[in-house]
């Protein structure tokens, strides 16, 4: 009850902010002796008043009055009965009195009311019989509180409406709204001991004789006062939250800026907290407060899970306590460096000490407090304005000059084979076999998979991401198929280097490792790329290629940086008790930075760059099929690899690698698969274009 009496240690601040002034009192005291004496009379006086005009009793002989003399006017019209009027001081004559009632709550007594606390409230201007009509008359027997707060603010709303009364009619709107969110509330069902009532009813928490808008006088002397009121009925709580860090700042040192019950539970929509919505809910409440606390945790696997909807992984309240939480360096608290370890094994049955070492809530802005995060977080991002910087450039100044080129009649566009009439006979080069073909869709088809479900989770934030993870049946679905495409990818990624060393181990000695068969990087690429710079420009013609360009060479070798950064950290998180053995709990903070980010730079020069070298610059335009079938016409192949074929037609090999188109069916499912893998490369760039977007915005 609000006036509960508290113990010595509660009576400070929130009882000096309860205690009347002495002015209050005396006006209180003066009004309670008017009244009084007011009834006094009207009870001393109104017995004989009432006797006096009776009319006579005819059973008991009287005295003959003289007669009357006869006039013309009318007999006088019996009194009326006196009664008090009904108004609110003539109430709080009586309630508004310090010591009227008994100043401990009795079952089925009303409390005593604050009479200036009472006016300067919302009601304060309504008559107190608008809402106890059940009271017809003073003094009045004990009555039961009938109040229907619904009924009165509908009719309240409806006559706002019909007068016009704008301002009037929005704040009663407001009222509704809430009472239809009270309505579909935990408080309004039937309670489980006494069906035939609620859990709780309007008054029941709020007093309707202290409703205090935020920002108003009182407001804070209500709030300071909320958790006595909700521990009436909920007293284990009650007694925790006393001594939890936000209960001593509310309760002991009258701090209203503290959280109270409803400001993590909200004032009307309270809902059962074992519901998965309710407990996302509450944690974002706790953002309310801890704003910055709350960033770093939806950076977190904990906050992205929690973020698209799940509440599997541990929230604010797993880790802190709920109504009994803690400060950080309290020995008592949950996460308490000595009790961390065992907070954690509540999840990770398996946690070990490299654990206590994890940053929960680091962040990438405070070099000062995580100077690992801060610095990995700029090496990753220099690194992505770098590479797209200079390939993006690369690419933009590439189409330009081959669009000029096509425009002046200088280059023949590129041949579209699904085009070519069936009597055109074209001699076609084969440069891939199958095995690299089916490495290579197995690899786009592992990498379009990795980046849809991965990015599902690291930009949990977005507006897609948590209808794609409901889409997968959550999280836990989500990161099986995750874990199964990158498995998938690493096995062909081994399986290369193991095909790669069983080719190249009997002729290491003799092969040229950096001559034209090779992969590796050389000085002649570096010549070659200062070559394409030079023909961007119109400085130079365009050189010449031997059997790999520069940027082949560049999309080979890019896997291996992405699967070592990538693979690594995406081991390190999955297998996190093995790994925090060995390692420091601030690695997950860095995995995590490192794996986001990665994929991030590998999505977007796989489905830009990569896709405007192959598919996009005029000399290619739409698509190039020769990934998937294997062969390309050879006047084109002449074109791209000048100094190759001229070595092969020098050494007579060339016709071993002459063949004929692929077989119409071929063709077309080329086309069919082609478009469809680089429609969703399209798709999966704008996505994770946009979450890293947002991720820099804060948005």
């Amino acid at each position: 009850m609000l006036f509960k009496i508290q113990s010595d240690r509660e009576l400070t601040a929130l009882d000096r902010e309860l205690r009347p002034t002495i002015g209050q009192r005396f006006a209180v005291a003066l009004r309670g002796i008017t009244a009084a004496a007011g009834l006094l009379c009207f009870g001393l006086v109104a017995p004989a008043f009432a006797q006096a005009t009776a009319p006579a009793d005819t059973s008991a002989p009287a005295a003959q009055a003289p007669a009357a003399p006869a006039t013309d006017q009318p007999a006088a019209a019996p009194a009326e009965d006196h009664k008090i009027p009904l108004t609110n001081d003539t109430c709080l004559g009586c309630h508004g009195v310090q010591g009227f009632l008994p100043a401990t709550r009795i079952p089925g007594n009303p409390p005593p009311i604050l009479t200036d606390r009472f006016h300067g409230s919302v009601h304060g201007g309504r008559q107190c019989v608008e809402c106890h009509q059940n009271i017809t008359q003073v003094p009045h027997e004990k009555v039961t509180v009938q109040v229907s707060c619904v009924n009165c603010h509908e009719s309240q709303a409806e006559t706002a409406k019909d007068e016009g009364k704008t301002e009037q009619a929005k704040i009663l709107e407001k009222v509704l709204g809430q009472i239809d969110q009270y309505m579909g509330s935990i408080h309004s069902r039937p309670n489980k001991q006494d069906q035939s009532r609620t859990n709780a009813t309007c008054y029941n928490c709020h007093d309707a004789h202290y409703v205090y808008p935020a920002g108003t006088p009182n407001y804070n002397w209500w709030r300071l006062n909320l958790p006595y009121t909700c521990g009436k009925c909920h007293e284990a709580e009650l007694a925790a939250y006393k001594e939890s860090v936000h209960g001593r700042e509310v309760l002991l040192n009258g701090n209203a800026a503290a959280a109270v019950c409803s400001d993590c539970h909200t004032g009307m929509n309270v809902q059962d907290t074992s519901k998965d919505a309710t407990q996302i809910a509450i944690v974002q409440r706790c953002g309310n407060c801890h704003k910055e606390q709350y960033a770093s945790y939806l950076d977190t696997y904990h906050g992205q899970v929690n973020k698209l909807g799940f509440t599997y992984t541990a929230k604010c309240f797993n880790c802190h306590g709920s109504h009994g939480i803690k400060r950080v360096n309290d020995p008592q608290s949950s996460v308490y460096p000595a009790n961390r370890l065992q907070t954690c094994q509540n999840c990770h049955l398996g946690a070990t000490p490299g654990f206590l070492t994890f940053q929960p809530h680091a962040n990438t802005h405070d070099f000062a407090r995580y100077p690992y995060t801060f610095t990995a977080s700029k090496f990753m991002l220099l690194l992505l304005i770098g590479v797209f910087g200079f390939f993006w450039t690369h690419s933009a100044l590439w189409y330009f000059r081959e669009w000029r080129d096509h425009q002046q009649g200088h280059a023949r566009a590129h041949v579209t084979i699904w085009n070519l009439p069936e009597n055109e006979k074209v001699v076609f080069f084969r440069r891939w076999p199958a095995l690299w073909r089916t490495a290579h869709l197995c690899f786009a088809l592992a990498t379009i998979t990795l980046v849809f479900t991965g990015m599902t989770l690291f930009d949990a934030n977005s507006i897609w991401a948590p209808a794609v993870s409901h889409f997968f049946g959550g999280p836990r679905i989500t990161g099986i198929i995750h874990r199964t495409a990158a498995v998938a990818f690493v096995g062909i990624f081994f399986w290369h280097l193991c095909y790669i060393v069983i080719r190249l181990a009997p002729q290491w000695r003799t092969f040229q490792w950096f001559g034209p068969n090779s992969l590796i990087p050389s000085l002649q690429d570096i010549r070659d790329m200062i070559g394409m710079f030079k023909w961007f420009f119109g400085i130079a013609p365009k050189p010449n290629f031997d059997r790999f360009s520069y940027w082949e060479k560049f999309d080979y070798w890019a896997p291996f940086w992405g699967v070592a950064i990538i693979g690594g950290s995406g081991a390190l998180m999955w297998f996190k008790e093995l790994a925090a053995a060995y390692l420091p709990g601030w690695a997950f903070n860095l995995a995590m930075i490192f794996h986001g980010e990665e994929a991030v730079l590998a999505a977007g020069f796989l489905f830009t760059v990569h896709f405007f070298n192959n598919h996009w610059r005029p000399d290619k335009f739409p698509l190039d099929i020769l990934m998937f079938t294997g062969r390309m016409p050879l006047e084109e192949y002449k074109r791209e690899h000048a100094i190759e074929y001229q070595r092969l037609v020098a050494t007579g090999q060339l016709d071993k690698y002459l063949v004929q188109a692929a077989p119409q069916p071929m063709t077309f499912g080329s086309k069919i698969l082609g478009f469809t893998l680089m429609a969703c490369g399209l798709i999966l760039f704008y996505f994770t274009i946009t979450g890293f977007v947002g991720r820099l915005t804060g948005t």
